[in-house]
């Protein structure tokens, strides 16, 4: 029996006062407000990470990401983490060292899959958009003829920058290419159309916590028959462990064992909120919650006209509805705009992020949050702001 010793650390007195959070309008770029059904349903005794009726509800998730992708894609699950863990397991298993992979930027998330793919040895090529810009065709096809890449990556939905990037054709060409497509819509998917079959994409991924209001932790990812062959057909194993889409893909019933086998914890009950938050997006119908977003952004993006502000992406059709970026109003200290709604509102709007830091305020209205109520309220509390905070006569 082992002796047991006085601690030397006492409990911490943080610890004994109870943990309070405060409730606030999650308008920023994400998370967003988690409504209280998928709340209750995240609330649900934990069972068993290989218990059958854990099974059951990964099948549901399944059916439903399938449904958010417009996919029939076999290999189709989510990843416990967030949409970085996804980006990874997406880069980690389909690249290897010394392999060619090109990435579009046209904000921070080009950035992030570059250097993703620069740590796992891959000789990574970039072609960047101008800020609040999108790639043609044209430039991408010419990319891919020089550089001759494995995989390349695009972030559908920048919300650094707010572009919604077009899609069309980039499929077609890259497969031309021999090159497989991976599409970040960690903020786009569920607020704008997307087919994942039929726009030609290979692996697609996205978060929870955006359009689909559940909270941040799990990660959707669908791979094509044909980035599955590429993974599976690797000479070497990917570098990651915990991503290694062999084991996943046994681990969601994906693959054509007739027994699964343990590979990590699942978080069952961020399961739970998944599979509810996709049953909520089903009872509304993608084409209603596509829809939806783009006429709440509409109205948003007029209001926001009508108070002289401007929108920092010039073409329309290039505006992500869902993450809205506002160029950061002359004269004013962008972070006392954002500390005074956060103070005197209780909202979160928030500054740029990596290509777009100082020149623009972000605001997102994802799923639930998307209404034109809660439009008012952005308004009102960007009124208010710009008549009390501090403007600069330079």
């Amino acid at each position: 029996m082992s002796i047991m010793l006085p601690v030397s650390m006492p409990p911490p007195q943080c610890l004994k006062k109870r943990m309070v959070v405060p409730h606030r309008y999650m308008f920023g770029p994400g998370p967003s407000n988690v409504p209280q059904r998928i709340l209750e349903a995240g609330a649900k005794p934990v069972i068993g990470h290989m218990h059958p009726e854990i099974f059951e509800i990964m099948s549901d998730i399944k059916s439903g990401i399938q449904y958010l992708f417009q996919t029939q894609n076999r290999t189709t699950f989510a990843v416990s983490g967030t949409g970085h863990t996804a980006m990874e397991c997406a880069i980690f298993n389909t690249v290897e060292s010394g392999e060619s992979v090109l990435v579009a930027v046209n904000g921070i998330w080009g950035e992030r899959a570059a250097d993703m793919a620069e740590r796992v040895g891959a000789r990574v090529k970039t072609i960047v958009a101008p800020p609040g810009g999108y790639l043609t065709n044209a430039e991408i096809e010419k990319a891919l003829s020089e550089h001759r890449p494995v995989l390349f990556f695009l972030a559908h939905g920048e919300s650094s920058t707010g572009v919604l990037h077009p899609l069309d054709g980039i499929g077609n060409l890259c497969h031309k290419y021999d090159c497989l497509l991976l599409v970040d819509s960690v903020a786009s998917i569920g607020g704008v159309p997307l087919y994942m079959d039929q726009q030609g994409i290979d692996i697609l991924y996205t978060g929870s916590q955006k359009v689909l209001n559940a909270p941040p932790g799990t990660a959707p990812i669908s791979f094509s028959e044909r980035a599955c062959r590429k993974v599976f057909s690797r000479t070497t194993k990917p570098v990651s462990f915990f991503l290694d889409l062999s084991w996943l893909s046994n681990y969601w019933g994906c693959d054509d064992k007739p027994a699964r086998i343990y590979h990590h914890t699942g978080p069952v009950t961020a399961f739970y909120s998944l599979r509810e938050s996709l049953a909520v997006l089903a009872d509304e119908g993608l084409e209603k919650s596509w829809e939806r977003h783009q006429k709440v952004g509409e109205y948003f993006h007029a209001g926001l006209e009508s108070m002289g502000l401007k929108l920092f992406v010039k073409e329309k059709h290039a505006r992500l509805p869902t993450v809205t970026t506002i160029v950061a109003p002359h004269g004013y200290d962008w972070k006392e705009i954002t500390a005074y709604i956060m103070k005197t509102h209780s909202l979160e709007i928030s500054g740029g992020l990596g290509p777009s830091v100082g020149l623009v305020l972000r605001v997102g209205l994802m799923g639930c949050n998307s209404s034109k109520a809660n439009v008012d309220m952005v308004l009102a509390a960007l009124k208010d702001a710009l008549k009390h905070c501090h403007r600069s006569k330079v």
